[in-house]
């Protein structure tokens, strides 16, 4: 399971984010954080339908895998 960052569109309405939140913990992943700055939050997400249906959701603005960056 990787963790992805999943950020929505401004309009999108809260019943619609958890629609989405709860589709990825019924199908055995986790919400790991939600942000308060940006519509979205990080979360653990089995490879598979959950991950098409939230690539391909006409809410979701931006999808990417959650992964340590750094400076030099």
């Amino acid at each position: 399971m990787k963790n992805y960052i999943v950020t929505f569109k401004p309009d999108t309405t809260d019943s619609e984010i958890k629609k989405a939140k709860d589709d990825i913990i019924a199908k055995g992943g986790s919400i790991e954080h939600e942000y308060t700055l940006i519509r979205g939050f990080s979360a653990k997400i089995p490879d598979g339908p959950s991950i098409k249906a939230l690539e391909n959701s006409p809410h979701v603005e931006n999808m990417e895998l959650d992964q340590e960056v750094t400076t030099q």
